[in-house]
């Protein structure tokens, strides 16, 4: 997601909070993230955030409109859903739409809910695929043990004849390359992490919010709790080697 970000609009600064302290949020109760949603909400604001991504399935799921209303009407937030709600009834008609996510993404049936509701000639099924995330994030991925468990969710029964899938986890573009390889590159792989970029530049451009300057300041990088696995992970997620900072923002 981050990466995407940055792509989609290089000169912004970019602050980046990450929630070790309490990830993963897949297993989490709906009070306990909208309690930490609320929280770094207050903190980017502190840092003069000018618009806020939810860059979490599940946080977007549970914490979308306590996020907005701390935020106010005047600091858009954007999260991971609702772009790909509106870009795949849009896109899309009379068609299977499979998505993979977190166990709470996928319990919550958000995604289910909110493409039905937008186009109803979709049918939208929904696997949780609770082995990914942490597979990725301890960098087992384009390989063939990480290959033989993405076949292994994929194959279900539910999935067959999907005619596109949703990538429900801002972790999953790093398999991207192993679920195109399983459906041999004949359906499309709705990656969510681009469309919420995309989605983002609009409201900035629309709010005129879209930094016009030349100095472009140093990107920042919080996590809640300094881990070295996470560490990495950033580098691996991000394409590129970042400082992690570390605020204890629960004390």
């Amino acid at each position: 997601m981050a990466k995407a970000i940055k792509k989609a609009l290089p000169n912004e600064h970019f602050v980046y909070f990450g929630d070790t302290a309490h990830l993963p949020y897949g297993d989490k109760s709906p009070e306990s993230i909208r309690h930490y949603a609320a929280r770094i909400t207050q903190y980017l604001l502190e840092k003069k955030c000018k618009a806020i991504v939810i860059a979490c399935n599940t946080a977007s799921a549970h914490a979308f409109k306590i996020v907005q209303d701390i935020a106010g009407p005047d600091v858009p937030v954007i999260n991971v859903i609702d772009p790909v709600a509106d870009f795949v009834s849009a896109r899309f008609n009379k068609k299977r739409i499979g998505v993979i996510g977190t166990k709470g993404t996928i319990a919550s049936r958000v995604y289910v809910n909110r493409i039905e509701k937008r186009n109803p000639t979709l049918k939208v099924i929904s696997n949780a695929t609770p082995l990914l995330a942490s597979m990725i994030e301890e960098g087992f991925y384009n390989n063939q043990i990480s290959q033989t468990i993405i076949n292994s969710y994929l194959s279900k029964p539910n999935f067959k004849n999907i005619d596109a899938l949703i990538l429900a986890c801002t972790h999953y573009p790093l398999i991207r390359k192993e679920v195109d390889l399983y459906y041999k590159k004949q359906i499309p792989i709705i990656d969510n992490g681009e469309v919420a970029a995309a989605s983002l530049k609009l409201e900035l451009e629309k709010r005129n919010l879209i930094y016009k300057g030349t100095a472009v300041k140093k990107d920042l990088f919080v996590v809640s709790d300094y881990t070295e696995a996470f560490n990495v992970s950033t580098k691996i997620f991000f394409g590129a080697k970042v400082q992690l900072k570390t605020v204890r923002i629960w004390e």
